[in-house]
């Protein structure tokens, strides 16, 4: 190659670094591709139906319905060793499908060191296992206070508990803002970024998950958005958190919902996703009480329809 290929070529490649790699359209404006859709392993499971816990078989009917990827619920997992991970991993690659997502659970929303520290060693060990099963984003909450008698109750008063007697709110986000600033050291190691939910507790309000998120500052601590977590007034809502967004989790209801149905325009949500430069993965939760197998392929068109219009 003579020096004036070199420059030509070495030009090129700059002006497509410089547009992110992305096609341009007539006027010069990047082209945006539809989101990929996956599926969360819960959406089969859903905690109750036992002959679809086991990963093998929700991956065979995520694979078969033609989903891009796949969102593990670590709850659903019956092992959490190396060898067991590998194996998911090796069936989704196969499958064709990406693994995508590691849903888990702790909380922060205890004046009790102990309890706290457990919860930090607990989600330092589920990103490990989201490593080990290649998985780039992993859902985390602040939890609750634990105050309600039953995840009922917790739903019937519309996702608030109170605060433990002495303690305010202001309490909980130092205790939740110290331990994700002390995890989002591990995830960087790890190369997983947390995806911190709008799901209950602090997370109940968009103000409550941006102050977390923004009091830590780390790339390795973003947002997992739940489009079925703001009971009122969604849309707003979930505008304000879309930009910091790593993973967006779709709720539908067919059959009509355990403890609540949204009437959740996908349309809008995908426009608002859309405006604020969301690029990534959209992930099916089925909540519905029709049988999944048929709602889900359902649920899949759906979003494919709102978000392949991007």
């Amino acid at each position: 190659m003579n020096r004036r290929q070199f420059v030509a070529s070495s030009t090129a490649l700059g002006a497509l670094a410089t547009m992110g790699g992305l096609p341009l359209t007539a006027e010069g404006v990047p082209k945006t591709r539809p989101n990929r859709i996956g599926v969360s392993s819960y959406s089969f499971w859903g905690f109750n139906r036992e002959p679809l816990r086991p990963m093998d078989v929700c991956l065979e009917h995520a694979a078969r319905m033609g989903f891009d990827g796949f969102e593990v619920l670590q709850r659903q997992l019956i092992s959490y060793e190396p060898a067991e991970l590998f194996k998911i991993k090796r069936h989704a690659f196969v499958l064709g499908l990406d693994l995508m997502g590691y849903s888990t659970h702790q909380g922060f929303l205890s004046p009790d060191k102990e309890k706290r520290k457990k919860n930090f060693d607990h989600t330092v060990d589920c990103l490990e296992q989201a490593y080990q099963l290649g998985i780039p984003t992993m859902r985390v909450n602040s939890g609750t206070w634990g105050t309600t008698k039953s995840f009922d109750e917790l739903m019937a008063r519309r996702g608030e508990d109170d605060p433990l007697p002495g303690y305010t709110e202001e309490n909980a986000f130092e205790w939740v803002i110290e331990a994700y600033g002390g995890l989002a050291a591990e995830a960087g190691k790890r190369g997983v970024i947390m995806g911190l939910e709008n799901h209950w507790g602090l997370g109940r309000t968009p103000q409550g998950v941006k102050r977390v998120v923004d009091a830590v500052n780390s790339p390795w601590l973003k947002v997992t958005l739940d489009t079925g977590c703001f009971l009122e007034d969604p849309y707003d809502r979930l505008a304000m958190l879309a930009p910091d967004t790593v993973l967006l989790q779709a709720k539908t209801y067919y059959g009509g919902g355990t403890w609540y149905t949204l009437d959740l325009d996908y349309d809008r949500i995908a426009g608002i996703m859309k405006k604020a430069g969301f690029a990534g993965y959209v992930s099916l939760e089925f909540e519905g009480k029709e049988d999944p197998l048929n709602a889900i392929p359902k649920s899949l068109a759906l979003l494919r329809k709102a978000f392949g219009q991007m």
